[in-house]
């Protein structure tokens, strides 16, 4: 089943097309006026070559007013010539005729009933367009007429394509293909969604985490910012460059740079609770500071960090490169990475 875009809006036909699969668009000069565009030969010589099949009306009331709006298309300068959409009629159908036996490809539309159809086959039109919604909304097995077209068709040995059109919902174009019809046009809104479903979304967001949590090392996702207090330092210290680098922890190290431990906002918290204010003056060395933290090499998959954070209740993970402090993993970041609930 082709798939062909419905729609007047040319951002939007920008953006179906750059899918590279749809077959054509359907479009009307009433439908241009609607959405604002004054000049409708030039939005449809532009479309001409915009779309690798275009399909706009040949307006009229009779056959030969019909035939001449085709032929003063023509004489556009399009890119390629388009397939003329005809309302069903007899001057309509005639016009089908005359158009078909110039070369030209015809869309009947606007059909209700198997009988139309019939003679759009009849007269040689390309495409016959009954419309789903419109069947619908008068209480029409629109869905079963269509079965009908795409039967005579075969049965008979008409080339006519059966266009599935005025499609309102994903659902249209299920029961399109089920229908058998050769071609669907969907409006841009409709076609978005229609590989929406619950159950494909949460699996490729677990796919996606899976790849990232195998596949990305911690050293890649930790902060920039990598906070360190001497021992020597004090808390108001501390604050101070968990404040600037926006983490709750900073690693303590030795004069020699090696590891100390960890001191937390919560570290702070509960002796300021338990103390007072004194305590912001105190040495790192004066405290019970958290000796031989919780460490993670930066080479680590981020799967390892995820099982320590889960394992162990914390909320902050020492990232080591040599042995030497690289910086802090915080829990938030993987929060916000989805990797932990």
């Amino acid at each position: 089943m082709d798939l062909y875009l419905d729609s007047v809006d040319f951002l939007e036909i920008e953006e179906a097309f750059k899918l590279g699969f749809l077959k054509g668009l359907t479009t009307t000069p009433t439908f241009m006026h609607r959405h604002g565009i004054t000049d409708i030969d030039g939005a449809i010589v532009k479309l001409s070559g915009m779309v690798p099949e275009l399909q706009v009306e040949a307006l009229g009331q009779t056959h030969a007013e019909i035939v001449e709006e085709a032929h003063r298309l023509l004489s556009l300068p399009l890119k390629r010539s388009p397939v003329f959409k005809i309302p069903v009629s007899l001057g309509g159908l005639r016009a089908c005729k005359t158009l078909c036996d110039e070369g030209h490809r015809v869309n009947v539309h606007l059909i209700y009933t198997l009988n139309q159809a019939y003679m759009a086959m009849a007269a040689g039109a390309a495409f016959v367009c009954p419309l789903a919604g419109r069947l619908h909304d008068q209480g029409h097995d629109a869905f079963k007429l269509y079965e009908q077209c795409v039967n005579v068709a075969q049965r008979y040995d008409y080339p006519t394509k059966i266009m599935f059109s005025s499609v309102r919902h994903p659902e249209h174009v299920r029961q399109a293909m089920l229908a058998g019809v050769q071609v669907c046009t969907v409006p841009w809104g409709v076609l978005k969604r229609l590989c929406d479903n619950v159950l494909t979304t949460v699996g490729a967001d677990q796919f996606f985490e899976h790849t990232r949590l195998m596949t990305i090392k911690v050293g890649e996702v930790i902060r920039a910012s990598n906070p360190t207090c001497r021992l020597s330092d004090t808390v108001t210290q501390a604050l101070m460059k968990m404040t600037e680098s926006k983490l709750g922890a900073v690693t303590l190290l030795y004069d020699d740079g090696s590891l100390a431990g960890i001191f937390t906002d919560g570290d702070i918290r509960r002796r300021l609770h338990d103390q007072g204010q004194e305590i912001l003056d105190k040495k790192m060395s004066e405290l019970n500071y958290t000796a031989n933290p919780i460490t993670i090499n930066a080479d680590a998959l981020l799967y390892e960090a995820v099982n320590i954070f889960k394992e162990r209740q914390i909320d902050n993970i020492i990232v080591l490169e040599n042995n030497v402090p690289l910086g802090i993993l915080d829990i938030q970041d993987l929060v916000k990475m989805g990797l932990i609930g």
